[in-house]
């Protein structure tokens, strides 16, 4: 089982995709390319994502493009940062006025870990949005943070400039997982982020966790799901441990020092929707739930297939047909930002039928589920799915049950 989520970019480049590489027909774009691909006037780009790669260590599973923090090249990279949202602000004349083609209803810095930048640099980078963004329209800006880089002076920070939603990358609060995984925090401390985060007025946390670890026991995935829940976040995300490759991870479970059980990742999965929608939490994609009314803005613009800008080293954008990812080394990605030049690196047009099936997949995992007129030439596969009790028809949609969210993958696979 693969419920493993994105937020924008990582091993398969795009949020919750399948696991098909979305750049495998890709070309290489020139150099000096400047025009923004796909930023046309019939298009209003409303979901930005800007990936932040550094690192103050490496953990071992993570396949997203990341490096260890260098203090020397940060405040570089953040003004190279702005100078790539400079070169996606599109105008053009309506009547007298001048209307940007960036009016984002959310943000999203996600990484690494943004909030590893300073106090400083994070301020720097967060003007320089305001200044030049239109910002009246903004319901969510989301930034994700390690418990290694929580203050309170950073979280006050984050809180007046805007920031109103924080994803607080927990993972467990098992103590011997936790060094598994390589994280700088112990539970105390992850504790004290979260209440440091409260206390500054974060009214929208999100606690990322995750399950299937090697060694991990019902009774260390039920520990920690409670001690979650008395925390009282609005909205927890559980995502199944897959192993990448480029990872530490991976060459473990190649030697065969880790192995992954799936039937035991199935009563994983099996007791989180238990626990959590016991609890009060909304399960509305394979690995999220929320309290009423906090749904993630910006993840749910992605399964929904809506236009998308990212910025940064690595980030993927896909507006209208068009889909490209700048390059993966922050390095390079600072030299052409800095010199005016498009840090694209590769780009693909997407067919009708691309994008109907990454619909699809994408629509299934959410409550909502899948319009039946998309499903309308799949009748066989359909009625098949449901005689397994793998889903079922409700309100003109097809639903995966919570046997059917069990097997996500495999009901993907025989729909598309």
């Amino acid at each position: 089982m693969s419920n493993r989520g994105n937020h924008n970019c990582g091993a398969d480049g795009h949020p919750e995709q399948s696991r098909r590489d979305p750049f495998s027909n890709c070309k290489v774009l020139p150099r000096d390319s400047s025009t923004p691909l796909g930023m046309t006037e019939s298009n209003t780009v409303c979901h930005i994502y800007v990936h932040i790669p550094f690192c103050a260590r490496i953990c071992p599973y993570c396949a997203f493009y990341k490096d260890l923090l260098d203090r020397s090249q940060t405040s570089r990279f953040c003004e190279a940062l702005l100078r790539e949202l400079a070169l996606h602000e599109s105008h053009r004349r309506t009547g007298d006025r001048r209307r940007s083609l960036l009016r984002p209803s959310t943000i999203y810095f996600g990484g690494g870990t943004p909030t590893a930048l300073n106090i400083a640099q994070l301020e720097l980078l967060l003007h320089g949005f305001h200044e030049r963004l239109e910002l009246s329209e903004l319901v969510e800006w989301t930034i994700e943070a390690n418990p290694g880089s929580v203050s309170a002076r950073k979280a006050a920070l984050l809180k007046k400039l805007g920031v109103n939603r924080i994803s607080l990358g927990v993972q467990s609060w098992d103590e011997e997982l936790l060094k598994l995984l390589g994280r700088e925090h112990d539970a105390p401390h992850a504790e004290e982020s979260f209440r440091i985060l409260r206390y500054a007025g974060f009214g929208n946390i999100n606690v990322d966790l995750m399950f299937g670890l090697p060694g991990q026991t019902d009774d260390q995935w039920r520990a920690t799901l409670e001690k979650t829940i008395a925390l009282q976040p609005e909205h927890v995300s559980t995502y199944c441990l897959t192993y990448e490759e480029d990872t530490e991870f991976f060459l473990r479970h190649a030697r065969g020092e880790f192995r992954q059980d799936a039937d035991a990742d199935g009563e994983f999965f099996e007791m989180t929707m238990e626990i959590l929608e016991h609890a009060g939490y909304r399960h509305y994609e394979i690995s999220n739930y929320a309290r009423p009314g906090f749904e993630s803005v910006h993840n749910r613009a992605y399964w929904l297939g809506k236009d998308y800008l990212g910025i940064g080293p690595s980030a993927v954008s896909t507006i209208g047909t068009e889909r490209w990812q700048n390059v993966c080394d922050y390095r390079a990605y600072i030299d052409r930002a800095l010199a005016g030049q498009s840090p694209r690196e590769s780009s693909e047009t997407l067919t009708n039928q691309m994008k109907r099936t990454e619909r699809i997949a994408l629509s299934l995992r959410t409550r909502d589920g899948v319009p039946a007129e998309e499903l309308k030439d799949f009748g066989t596969e359909t009625d098949e799915l449901v005689a397994l009790g793998l889903v079922r028809q409700s309100n003109g949609n097809f639903t995966l049950t919570p046997k059917g969210k069990a097997l996500t993958d495999s009901v993907t696979e025989a729909l598309l």
